[in-house]
């Protein structure tokens, strides 16, 4: 209907006023463009007063019926940077121009008298502005005066003024007015932060003030690791910028404390310290008493993957082709008369490619390296020897445990395969499909062949590594699960995802059995697959053909879609040619004899005919589902040509086939329609009689082709 140029960047916001008035769109230009909303468009009524822009540029309104929008101007924005949003709320009489930044700029909305008021305000300025000067000088901005008969043009900051401006705390992601607001202020406006918070502002006439805001003891991003203390009494987790002490079983945060990019950590023997290794390739040594990194120890050339613990301190496995064993150190604090922890490189191995994730077996005899080209080592620890190479996974392996016993090893791939080795030989004990996404994080439950998945799509699974089974379920995610750590006992576990949270479970006292759980499972699957086949349960059940016989092509193709398209343009064509001809049959009856001249499009046939040659032209494979994807309505008047094409011999068959198969489809709008009656009862006396008449000519011709034969072999005699 219409294109509306005039913005000299990219649009990114616009909205419309509750009484549909105005438009209004912000971009990166300096100025918020107004457009007037015109409604009575059919009737042709008069179109609003001349805008500023149209007095300006010397035109005139011009009478389109066909523009809804019309520009009326623009206001000024004191802030530069681009605008996200801009919005009105639920009355109408605020707007909120939102900028890719801290700023969120509130306009008030003048009803009709306020805004003459100041339009009126700002003509007598002007003229007294005039008569000082002597010298009647054009009005700055464009904005001109209509003194015709006391008449004066209302612009848009007449209507749109700039009541204040509000700053947040962190960069603003969107914003929201309430539905519901207080008598003491004019709204109340809602910021979503980019660090995870909810900011409730009450705007007034002079002034806004901060409500409440929703700050949970959460991250502000991604939780890429937890790690339980040996006690079980600390949790620590790490995301981008923080790594937090937590409280498991009250939930409350303890320490939170600045950090890099965190991807592992672990607690220093004793709980008094811990380890976080963070995609800058440094180690941050945190005090937990007093929530400090005490120091930053540049430890590898990448990103550090992962940190296991040892007997006398730790390994690190980093991007950087290697692995990295430390131990800790106390050293005089110069500035305290106290020592603190530090750590100290021992021995280095470099692989083959960058190391994913390391772990060491109980009894300190092997660690297992996982490399990026999908294998894991496995290498003697005092020797750094080879041992064992584990191989079979068709993707990187991003995680891996070793059971307390030393007896298994899980590894965890991107090919969302668990996979369970013995520790012994490196054999493959089993391979399970664990996820419906990459495998995250794996660990087996101390003293026991019971381990815990999580994976990205959201779920935490338990399973039975000798017998392969799985357990349990666990859902609760909304996004991604990173990370999971069990305590020692097993009563319970922590799991860390993307969404940016931390969740607990616990281990009840309710007993649970295989193979009910297996049921859930299988019932929720057929649910599934019945809500899928819902929308469906009317179309015909596919049989399965006999053998060697040939089926009907069940799928819809881009022929089929095609065929149904003409068939509707055809039906649609046909209609209009009916009406036409009904108009001039009644023009004729009247005596107003004039030619009637057909659609050249429908190629000299009549709308029937059209119609039937649509239909003939579909492929036979094609016909099923091409009348599927037919309209119910479409499909009505289909069955009412049937009765004019069953008179034509040739296609008798064609007829038969497409009655069946409309049957099929709409066998129960058919039943419950009433004007659908009489079509289908003629139908059944046509077509039975026409398929007679079939019948008993292809009778006739089979006993004359038997007697031509009968008389042709007493020739050869």
């Amino acid at each position: 209907m219409q294109i509306v140029s005039g913005h000299h960047s990219e649009i990114w916001s616009i909205d419309v006023d509750p009484d549909e008035k105005y438009l209004v769109s912000g971009s990166a230009d300096p100025e918020l463009r107004f457009y007037m909303i015109k409604h009575d468009l059919a009737d042709g009524k008069s179109l609003p007063d001349k805008t500023e822009s149209d007095v300006d540029n010397g035109k005139a309104s011009a009478q389109n019926k066909w523009e809804v929008l019309k520009h009326y101007g623009e206001i000024q924005r004191q802030i530069k940077d681009r605008v996200a949003t801009v919005r009105f709320n639920k009355s109408g009489n605020l707007l909120a121009c939102q900028v890719a930044g801290k700023i969120v700029e509130i306009f008030r909305v003048l009803d009709e008298s306020e805004s003459r008021r100041k339009a009126k305000r700002r003509v007598n300025r002007k003229k007294e502005k005039k008569a000082s000067k002597g010298a009647g000088e054009a009005a700055e901005n464009g904005t001109i005066e209509n003194e015709v008969g006391n008449d004066i043009t209302v612009t848009v900051p007449d209507i749109f003024k700039h009541v204040q401006t509000l700053r947040a705390s962190k960069k603003i992601c969107s914003i929201s007015f309430s539905p519901i607001t207080s008598r003491s202020s004019l709204a109340t406006l809602a910021l979503s932060l980019n660090n995870n918070l909810l900011e409730v502002y009450s705007i007034e006439s002079t002034s806004t003030t901060k409500l409440s805001a929703i700050e949970l003891q959460g991250h502000r991003s991604d939780v890429r690791s937890v790690t339980l203390s040996s006690d079980n009494t600390l949790l620590m987790s790490t995301s981008h910028s923080t790594v937090k002490i937590w409280n498991p079983s009250t939930g409350s945060c303890l320490r939170t404390i600045d950090s890099g990019f965190g991807l592992c950590g672990l607690f220093v023997p004793g709980n008094k310290y811990a380890v976080v290794g963070t995609k800058g390739g440094t180690l941050e040594i945190i005090d937990v008493r007093n929530g400090t990194c005490m120091e930053v120890v540049e430890a590898h050339g990448s990103s550090v993957q992962s940190i296991a613990a040892t007997a006398d301190g730790f390994v690190t496995g980093s991007a950087d082709h290697e692995i990295k064993f430390w131990e800790y150190q106390t050293t005089q604090n110069p500035s305290q008369d106290s020592k603190r922890l530090t750590v100290s490189p021992v021995r280095n191995s470099r692989m083959n490619g960058d190391v994913l994730v390391v772990a060491v077996s109980p009894e300190g005899k092997y660690i297992a390296v996982a490399l990026i080209d999908n294998t894991v080592k496995v290498f003697f620890m005092d020797s750094l020897k080879f041992f064992l190479s584990l191989y079979g996974h068709m993707l990187p392996v991003l995680c891996m445990d070793i059971s307390s016993d030393g007896d298994l090893i899980v590894t965890g791939s991107a090919d969302k395969n668990l996979k369970i080795w013995g520790l012994d030989f490196g054999d493959c004990h089993k391979s399970l499909f664990a996820h419906a996404n990459s495998v995250m994080a794996v660990k087996f439950v101390r003293n026991t062949h019971y381990m815990f998945s999580v994976g990205k799509d959201r779920l935490v699974k338990y399973w039975d590594a000798d017998k392969f089974e799985l357990l349990l379920t666990l859902e609760g995610h909304h996004s991604e699960v990173w990370c999971l750590a069990v305590s020692n006992r097993g009563d319970f576990l922590v799991t860390g995802s993307h969404d940016r949270s931390i969740r607990r479970w616990d281990r009840t006292e309710e007993p649970f059995f295989i193979e009910e759980e297996k049921e859930k499972r299988l019932e929720e699957m057929f649910e599934a697959d019945i809500g899928n086949a819902f929308e469906n349960r009317y179309v015909p059940k596919e049989e399965l053909p006999e053998e060697g016989a040939v089926a009907l092509a069940g799928k819809k193709t881009q022929e089929t879609v095609n065929a149904t398209d003409s068939i509707i343009e055809a039906l649609d064509m046909a209609d209009e040619e009916l009406k036409r001809l009904a108009e001039y049959e009644e023009e004729k009856s009247k005596g107003k004899v004039a030619d009637f001249r057909p659609n050249i499009l429908m190629l000299g046939l009549s709308p029937p005919d059209y119609v039937l040659r649509a239909l003939s032209n579909v492929d036979t494979n094609d016909l099923e589902q091409t009348l599927l994807a037919l309209p119910f309505s479409d499909a009505l008047k289909i069955l009412s040509y049937l009765k004019d094409w069953a008179s034509l011999p040739d296609k008798v068959e064609l007829v038969c086939r497409v009655a069946t198969v409309l049957l099929q489809i709409h066998h129960n709008q058919l039943v419950s329609t009433v004007a659908a009656r009489p079509v289908l009862t003629l139908l059944k006396d046509v077509l039975h009689a026409r398929v007679k008449e079939c019948k008993d000519t292809l009778g006739f011709n089979l006993a004359a082709m038997d007697h031509l034969k009968v008389g042709s072999s007493f020739m050869n005699l």
